[in-house]
């Protein structure tokens, strides 16, 4: 069964995360098979959103640390690199629904959605800082213009996890909905895209993205000092200490 369900309906390319044994963690695989299917649809004038969403409870883990661990250069981060590209190049709007956990790429890549939408049980975590990295994709930029610096600053340099209250309240997600509600939402408002003129749909949010530029730069910066973490013995500690479930030795933090 593939990790990565896909679907049009309605004008909407459907993408679930389906490794929900996992918390829907991602793997390279399935980071290539997203950005694949988003290449691949991205001038698919059927196509007016697109729905990402988790199979289960959850959203996404964020990256599957046990192979996250052994990425060493920039290289090995090419599929999640495409993936992000991809869905930041996407032409047509995409949403997103968010239920249970959104760790780590799992509320980055919603920084890079249109429209947003988690149901009450839903907690968001930057873990990076607890694991001797630094932000992605453009997190470090997004967030303190999202939701002032210091706040960004509770969720970066802190590493404290928020729930769906203070996503709302600080612009990270448009509306929080009842779970047993959310899907039926998301789907009014991919019907709502739908019966939008397409050309006026792509060149409106082609005007929304205009500082892509800028973006892309810090994005660049951002990979060089993570890849550095990576590599460094705190990182290494804290990946060890974290799939052994023990706690990290703070002389190796230093």
């Amino acid at each position: 069964m593939s990790l990565i369900l896909k679907e049009i309906n309605e004008k909407c390319l459907t993408l679930t995360l389906n490794r929900p044994e996992k918390r829907n963690a991602l793997s390279a695989d399935m980071y290539k098979e997203l950005a694949d299917e988003l290449k691949k649809q991205q001038q698919n004038p059927a196509i007016k959103s697109v729905l990402i969403k988790g199979a289960g409870e959850h959203f996404t883990a964020g990256n599957d640390l046990a192979q996250f661990a052994k990425v060493e250069s920039k290289a090995e981060l090419h599929s999640t690199l495409e993936f992000m590209q991809a869905l930041m190049q996407f032409p047509m709007p995409v949403v997103a629904q968010v239920s249970g956990m959104a760790v780590g790429i799992g509320t980055t890549m919603l920084l890079h959605c249109d429209l947003v939408y988690c149901d009450t049980s839903c907690v968001f975590s930057l873990p990076f800082i607890n694991l001797a990295l630094v932000p992605e994709y453009a997190s470090s930029l997004l967030l303190p213009q999202l939701a002032g610096h210091r706040k960004a600053s509770e969720w970066l340099l802190l590493g404290e996890s928020f729930g769906a209250e203070q996503a709302r309240e600080f612009g990270l997600v448009n509306d929080v909905l009842e779970p047993e509600q959310l899907a039926a939402h998301c789907q009014k408002v991919v019907s709502q895209l739908a019966a939008k003129p397409y050309t006026a749909l792509r060149h409106t949010k082609a005007l929304m993205k205009s500082a892509s530029d800028s973006v892309n730069l810090h994005i660049d910066k951002e990979i060089e000092v993570f890849v550095e973490q990576l590599k460094s013995e705190a990182a290494k500690e804290a990946f060890s200490a974290f799939l052994e479930k023990r706690k990290p030795d703070p002389k190796k933090y230093c």
